[in-house]
């Protein structure tokens, strides 16, 4: 076996696991729930602007951080140097459980279902087998395929991984400057006169509580737009990873924040924001009421007249979701190997295979995320971590000026400290108004993070 990883990855290679990792089915679906909540294109452009704002200034802080600790493991390995490893364990515990393994589970059960569109047998209602209180349906089961068949190409070595990454984020990323082009090139005059008709930013509530709407709304961008820390889990695999890993960071969350922004100025353009859930086509049932929230499909359907565009949307995501999945396996294992080669996690995952991967931590991650596409009830688990991961973004951010202080430094071209104290004021007040508006959800978070204390205090006994 082999003790350590290789660099093998460049700009290109790091700049795509930030952008493929970023683009899943969100884009294609968010903006529907932020149409319902805040009735008004400016309110839903503006959700999307500050999601992006707010994305580019963490990755900023993150790519100082990753240059300054350039390792495998990513934000466990900055908040164990910054805080200690009790705080590093409990990031890393919440990622392998549900963070990382659930969002794999989702996005692949969003590939299989986008698949159903294009291959009917693959249906939700159907079930091949019930085992107990486990009932499996062909969607489950293609999601399981691809997490597995995924796991087993990343434990084949880094060179397949990034191949496969690499190539399916420029398909995606030419996916959605088709749409923008497309949405923007042939749009309807009605659905732009209807939105230029309306108020950009009307509110039907009292300023507190539109400002909590704004709240809630952005939870879905900012998930549509999560990921891109990934690539400091793999800094290990980074040649000249000091400067590659902040590039990356930045150039892919700009190319991605600024795609997405476009995408929905699209959307508008082609579909009127308002509509009725009761609309007999996709035009009259509009941005909000958009079948099952497939925006994107519903924007394809008008622009190509019927089922040929729907087909082609369902293509279109299932590439996106596809190479998501590949990111999301290929990154999320190197914390696992990272936490097992500082005692802190199963041993076997601290292991190299001779492709110099961490195979054993890529099968318990895939297998873990299997479990969790089968169960059904990944969805709820990602609610419930919402709040998790924000409030360790806050105290990765926090820790530059930790960082910051403790070597006498100043970090150079990072806004600092002015973007960071935004960030955190942003955040945190995010924070606080999910707290309020989503009180079972941000329990529950808190519930999964200190679910992972006793496992911490077993591994730490067991090393002494």
């Amino acid at each position: 076996m082999k003790s350590q990883l290789e660099a093998r990855l460049g700009l290109v290679d790091a700049t795509a696991l930030v952008a493929g990792s970023m683009i899943g089915s969100g884009i294609f679906i968010v903006s529907a729930d932020i149409a319902r909540r805040l009735p008004g294109p400016g309110w839903l452009l503006l959700v999307w602007a500050l999601a992006g704002a707010l994305t580019v200034a963490g990755a900023s802080s993150y790519g100082w951080l990753a240059a300054a600790m350039p390792r495998a493991g990513g934000q466990y390995v900055y908040l164990a140097e910054l805080y200690g490893p009790a705080w590093g364990f409990l990031y890393g515990w919440t990622l392998v459980l549900v963070i990382q393994t659930g969002t794999i589970a989702a996005v692949a059960v969003a590939f299989a279902t986008f698949a159903g569109t294009v291959w009917p047998a693959l249906s939700p209602a159907a079930r091949l087998f019930t085992f107990g209180p486990l009932a499996v349906s062909p969607v489950q089961a293609c999601a399981v395929l691809v997490v597995l068949a995924l796991t087993a190409l990343n434990a084949r070595g880094l060179e397949e991984g990034r191949l496969v990454q690499t190539v399916f984020t420029f398909a995606k990323v030419g996916t959605l400057a088709a749409v923008v082009v497309l949405g923007l090139a042939f749009g309807s005059p009605a659905a732009r006169a209807a939105n230029l008709a309306m108020p950009p930013f009307p509110s039907a509530h009292g300023f507190g509580q539109t400002l909590a709407q704004v709240g809630a709304a952005m939870v879905g961008a900012l998930f549509a737009a999560d990921a891109w820390a990934n690539v400091t889990f793999a800094a290990a695999e980074v040649r000249d990873a000091p400067r590659t890993v902040p590039r990356a960071l930045l150039l892919g969350t700009v190319l991605v924040c600024t795609l997405y922004l476009a995408t929905n100025v699209a959307y508008l353009n082609v579909l009127p924001l308002r509509g009725s859930a009761e609309g007999a086509d996709v035009f009259t049932r509009g941005i909000q009421y958009a079948t099952a929230d497939r925006v994107g499909t519903a924007v394809m359907a008008e622009l190509a007249g019927g089922p040929i565009g729907a087909t082609l949307m369902a293509v279109a995501v299932m590439i996106s979701t596809f190479g998501c999945v590949n990111g999301l396996v290929l990154a999320g294992a190197r914390v696992a190997w990272a936490m097992a080669r500082d005692g802190l996690f199963f041993s076997p995952a601290a292991r190299l295979n001779a492709r110099h991967v961490p195979a054993p931590a890529l099968w318990i991650q895939g297998t873990w995320a299997s479990v969790l596409a089968l169960s059904g009830r990944y969805g709820d688990l990602l609610d419930y971590v919402i709040i998790a991961e924000l409030v360790f973004y806050l105290f990765t951010v926090a820790g530059l000026i930790v960082l910051a202080r403790r070597t006498g430094e100043r970090p150079r071209g990072v806004g600092y400290p002015w973007l960071q104290s935004a960030y955190l004021v942003l955040v945190g007040v995010l924070v606080v108004d999910l707290l309020v508006t989503k009180p079972a959800y941000t329990w529950g978070s808190l519930a999964v993070i200190a679910s992972g204390l006793p496992f911490y205090i077993g591994w730490r006994h067991a090393a002494d």
